[in-house]
C-alpha cells in the first residue's frame, strides 16, 4: 500500500539555519516533498530548494498530517516539518495519533529531534533550567482554560521553574493576566522572569524582568516566558537557577 513511502517528522529548531541538526538537514534534502506551516517553510527556504514544498496556515495541522499520510501511501518520502522539536508541541504526536486512528500499521515513520523553544530561550537567558522545570502552553485551543490554570497552580506550588508557551494571542489576552496573578500567589514579586521572542531569528528580543513587572512586558504567540523558582537569581544580566552544587562544594576555590 505504501511501497518505500515514509514520513519523517523533522524538528528544525528555533529558526536559524546553524541550529538545524545535520540529521534534520539530511532528512529535508532526501525528501520527495516537504510539508509544513508557511512560517517554518520560509525559515528553511535555502535548504533543499529543489524539493517540492506544500505549505498551509495555522490550525491546519490535521490537514497537513492527512496530506503527508496520503503522499507517503503513494510511495513518497515526506518530511513533515515542526518548529523547535517535533515531539514538543510539534507534529510527531499528531502524526502517530492519526496513524493509529486510521488503523495504519507498518508505515515507515521516523522522528528527528530539534532544539526546542525552551532550549533556545534558556540559552539566551543564561541557565534558568538547571533544575526541575515544567512546560505549560497557555493556549486554550486544544486544552480547557480550567485545566491550564490548574496545571499552572500545581507547578507554582511545587516551586518548578515554569516555561510558558503561547502566552498571548490577539483573541486570547486575559489568560496571561490570570496566570500572572496566579503566580504571584506563590512566588515573590522580585522573582526573575525571562521573556524571549523569536529566539535566533532576525527579530529576536530578550528581556529580563520580574514577576511583579511581567504584565507590563509585551508577549505574543512567538514568545516564551521562563519564570524562575524560589532560588533563581540574575547575575551579570544572566538568569541562573542553581542546581545545588554550592550546598555540597566550595565554589570559591
Amino acid at each position: 500500500m505504501h511501497p518505500n513511502g515514509s514520513i519523517i517528522a523533522v524538528g528544525i529548531g528555533p529558526g536559524a539555519p546553524e541550529h538545524i541538526t545535520p540529521a534534520a538537514r539530511q532528512a529535508l534534502e532526501s525528501a520527495d516533498v516537504i510539508i509544513g506551516y508557511h512560517t517554518y517553510l520560509r525559515l528553511i527556504a535555502e535548504i533543499a530548494p529543489h524539493v517540492r514544498r506544500i505549505g498551509s496556515g495555522m490550525r491546519q495541522e490535521v490537514e497537513r498530517v492527512r496530506h503527508a499520510i496520503q503522499l507517503a501511501q503513494q510511495g513518497n518520502r515526506v518530511a513533515l516539518v515542526s518548529g523547535g522539536d517535533a515531539g514538543i508541541y510539534g507534529m510527531a504526536g499528531l502524526l502517530l495519533e492519526m496513524l493509529r486512528a486510521q488503523h495504519l500499521s507498518g508505515m515507515c515513520v521516523h522522528i528527528i529531534p530539534g532544539i526546542s523553544a525552551l532550549n533556545a530561550a534558556a540559552a539566551l537567558l543564561g541557565a534558568p533550567l538547571m533544575t526541575d522545570f515544567a512546560a505549560i502552553s497557555l493556549s486554550d485551543y486544544l486544552v480547557s482554560r480550567e485545566t491550564i490554570l490548574r496545571r499552572v497552580e500545581a507547578a507554582a506550588q511545587a516551586d518548578f521553574v515554569l516555561c510558558l508557551y503561547n502566552p498571548k494571542s490577539s483573541q486570547r489576552r486575559e489568560m496571561f493576566d490570570q496566570v500572572c496573578a496566579l503566580l504571584r500567589r506563590y512566588r515573590a514579586p522580585d522573582t526573575p522572569v525571562g521573556v524571549v521572542r523569536a529566539a535566533y531569528r532576525p527579530d529576536q528580543q530578550v528581556t529580563l524582568t520580574t514577576l511583579e513587572r511581567l504584565p507590563e512586558v509585551a508577549v505574543d504567540m512567538h514568545t516564551l516566558v521562563i519564570v524562575g523558582n524560589s532560588s533563581t537569581y540574575v547575575h551579570d544580566n544572566r538568569m541562573v537557577t542553581p542546581r545545588g552544587y554550592a550546598e555540597h562544594r566550595d565554589l570559591n576555590e
